[in-house]
This record gives C-alpha cells, structure tokens and sequence, in this order.
C-alpha cells in the first residue's frame, strides 16, 4: 500500500478487548502503543517520513503480524459514477483507448498502488469495506479505474514518488447517495423531495456513503478527484450546492478543510437524442459554479472528450491528465503546465457592432487553436443572440496569440448574449489551446433554458 508521506496518519484495527497493542514503523523506527476498547478496536496516529520505500510495519498483542511492501507516497480518493468506474481495459460495451499502450508501459509504473472498494451499500455506517491493495502489473491495472490509473501515471510522471489509489464509485448513484442525509437537510434552497426521489440504492441519500465512503475515512489522503453528475441530470437546478455540501462534508470527514477537491466536467452525450432535452450543459454550468464558490476546488474541462450516442466516451486518459494537471500546478507547484482549462471572462460590444470574448488562462504559450480537418481556419460551436433571445451560428475572427475572439451574425445585428457549445452535444464545437485544453461550454443569458 502507500501512506501518505511527511504527514500524521491513523493505523487501526481489532485485537482482543483491552489489550495492548505495540506498533513499531521501520522508516524511522519509532515504537507506538494503543489499548483496544471493549470491543477490541484500536486506533493510532504514526508519523510517515519522506516518500520512499519499501517499509514494514510490525504490529503485535503478543502474537506479531508484519504488513510489509509499504510506500510512502501521495495518496488520492478517486470517487463517483460509471465513468471514473471504467476500467483501463474498457467494458463490455465500451473500450477504453490506448488501453494496450497503458499495459505496455505499467512496468514504468512499479510505484502506484491501487485499491479498488467492491460496490456496497447500507442503511447504516460500516467501519470496514473489502478490496485490497494491488501493485501495478498488466492484470491490476487492466481492471482498475482508467481516470485514476492515468491520474496516478501523471503525478508520477512528474513527482517520481509512489502514488495511492483508492478508487470507490458506482455506476449510475446519484450525489445524494455519497452524501448523508444530515448534510442534505441543511442545505438551503434545494428541493428536499427530488433529492429523496431515487428508489434504486445507489441513488438513496446516504447508502453509499456508509458503505463505500465511511470505511475509509482514518485513512489519510491528500485529496479526491471526483467523476460523476449524469445521474443528477433532472435535478441540475440543486446541484451546485449539493456539490458545494458535499465537497464541505468530506473535507470535514477528513478533518481537512483545504483538502483539494478536482471535478470532472461531465463529457457530451446527446442525451433524449438531438437536439434532446437540454441539460446537460446545466448540470456542467452548476459543476463550475460549485467550482468557483468552494477554495481548493477546480474544474477538469471535457468538452472534447465526448461521443454522441455513448455515455462512457472512450477517452480517459485525457480525464485523468487534466485531474492531475490542476493538482500538480495547485499542490505541488509545479509550474508551466496547460491548466487550468480556458473559460470565460467577460463580453464586450465592439465599435464595429462585434461581441468580442475574452477568455482566462489563455496566453503566448498556451494560446488558441482553431482549424477545421481541412487546415483551415475556423471556429465552430459559438452562437449569439440579440433582444430578440433567438440564437444564430455565429461568424468568429480572431488574432493569434490573443485572448480574444470577435463574434458576428447578419442575423444579429446588435448582438447582446453568447452561448458556446450550450448543448448535450454539439460535433461543430472545437476551440482549444495548443495545449489541448478544450473551452468549457458557457452562457453569458440567464435566459430561460429548461423548465424546471
């Protein structure tokens, strides 16, 4: 396994009821002693070193256990729906690609560790879950989470020290089944009925939470990556602050309150159809929100990744480059890295009659790429709109190494709104950087969109 390096971390289990129990770390080879309770559980708190490894820890209550193969690394929870379930082989209805390559190249990985917690639910808090820890060989990593496998890959790829993986998602469970059902109830504003609406497990407030979540939480970590919202799609309306809540209520579990919080924008998929029922973009306009309301929290931007008639887009190691290139700029300082993702900053009329855009984190080094698949020049997915509210494919100039794009229409000719790949799933769109970093889909409107 890995433990988090240079940090205070929470070692327990059961032995006999009041029984002294000797804990001794070989990294420094400091000595501990605890007394179990009543019932036998025990709890304590060791001091982790610099990273490395391997180590042993030696326990023992007369009768010696020995836990070897530790490292001292950086340790994240990797949560959510289906899509950060997936698996680096794929499933079977969808593949994964660059699956071969990420077997070809695990034996450059020795030092990732992952646990995978077996889907659980239950009606109350459990204090143990299965699973165990795997090395990366061909077979683990073929079935673990792909998001987190190349999350884990590019941390390593730049930080040359063990990474942990703990990876507990379900497919298809809803935020509020993560979240407790204290935690739901205060938060102000949202509709208390619809978040109880879910009559499968894994959309019940709570279940998952006890069962998937609780068991880990004396485990210290670094931080969490989170992959999940379509199962929130009817109820985007409440889902900025049920993501504000339940970022707040994890940090809390584990007793910190800066501990760093990575989203992933929900890939396209043309949900209902084309052009469908129009949620998706609102379910990823309340992930941003929730992003820029909460410290230590960012956004992973997909706008790119998708694929019009599957929910599981194939393309995950893009997901899990862009999760680990937030926490590497924001954690570990690492500078000069294509995060985060360009986004909108605000619109201008020109003296021209133009909307003029100007975006953030776009630069001489990481500036805008726009050709079509011809090499031509052309910026698609933009429309705009006058007082009128209608929405028309917008004309796009712009300058190269600028932070701005000029927007027309003869259909619009006092143009007063813009709206950026606002769909489940639009093929024209396809600004980016040079970097690959897609713009995520926005609004300037508050325009009706959907009834509620």
């Amino acid at each position: 396994m890995v433990l988090q390096r240079n940090s205070s971390v929470s070692l327990w289990g059961k032995a006999r009821p009041d029984a002294k129990v000797r804990i001794r770390t070989s990294w420094d080879g400091r000595k501990y002693t605890t007394i179990t309770d009543s019932l036998g559980k025990w709890q304590q708190t060791v001091s982790t070193a610099d990273a490395g490894g391997p180590y042993e820890i030696v326990f023992s209550d007369g009768e010696e256990t020995v836990v070897d193969n530790v490292l001292l690394g950086e340790v994240w929870i990797c949560s959510g729906q289906s899509n950060m379930e997936m698996p680096v082989c794929g499933d079977a209805t969808q593949p994964a690609e660059g699956s071969y390559e990420a077997l070809r190249t695990v034996r450059q990985y020795p030092d990732i560790r992952m646990f995978t917690v077996p889907r659980a639910d239950s009606d109350i808090p459990l204090d143990s879950c299965g699973g165990k820890w795997l090395e990366s060989t061909p077979a683990n990593v073929a079935h673990f989470s792909a998001v987190a496998y190349y999350f884990g890959r590019t941390l390593t790829d730049f930080l040359d020290i063990p990474v942990g993986l703990v990876a507990t998602s379900y497919g298809g469970s809803s935020i509020e089944a993560w979240m407790t059902e204290d935690c739901i109830r205060e938060i102000e504003g949202i509709n208390i009925k619809d978040a109880y609406s879910g009559k499968l497990v894994r959309e019940k407030p709570q279940r998952l939470w006890n069962a998937m979540l609780k068991p880990l939480m004396p485990f210290t970590a670094k931080g969490f990556i989170w992959y999940q919202g379509e199962a929130n799609l009817d109820r985007w309306f409440d889902y900025a602050k049920m993501q504000e809540a339940q970022i707040n209520l994890w940090r809390r579990a584990w007793n910190n309150p800066e501990m760093p919080f990575y989203i992933t924008q929900i890939a396209p998929f043309a949900y209902g159809g084309d052009p469908g029922n129009q949620r998706l973009p609102l379910l990823i306009e309340a992930q941003w929100q929730a992003a820029a309301n909460t410290p230590h929290c960012a956004v992973a931007a997909t706008t790119d990744v998708g694929n019009r008639d599957c929910i599981h887009p194939a393309k995950k190691k893009e997901v899990g480059q862009r999760l680990a290139w937030l926490a590497l700029k924001n954690d570990y300082g690492v500078d000069g890295l294509p995060a985060p993702a360009p986004t909108f900053n605000r619109m201008e009329i020109t003296d021209k009659g133009e909307l003029m855009v100007i975006f953030n984190n776009v630069n001489a080094t990481d500036s805008f790429v726009y050709y079509d698949d011809n090499g031509n020049l052309e910026i698609r997915g933009f429309e705009i709109a006058g007082e009128d509210k209608k929405f028309y494919p917008a004309k796009v100039r712009t300058n190269v190494w600028s932070n701005k794009i000029y927007l027309s229409s003869p259909d619009v000719p006092k143009p007063v709104a813009v709206r950026y790949a606002f769909r489940n799933y639009d093929a024209s769109a396809n600004l980016h950087t040079n970097y690959g970093q897609p713009v995520p889909p926005f609004r300037t409107d508050t325009w009706h969109v959907l009834d509620r």
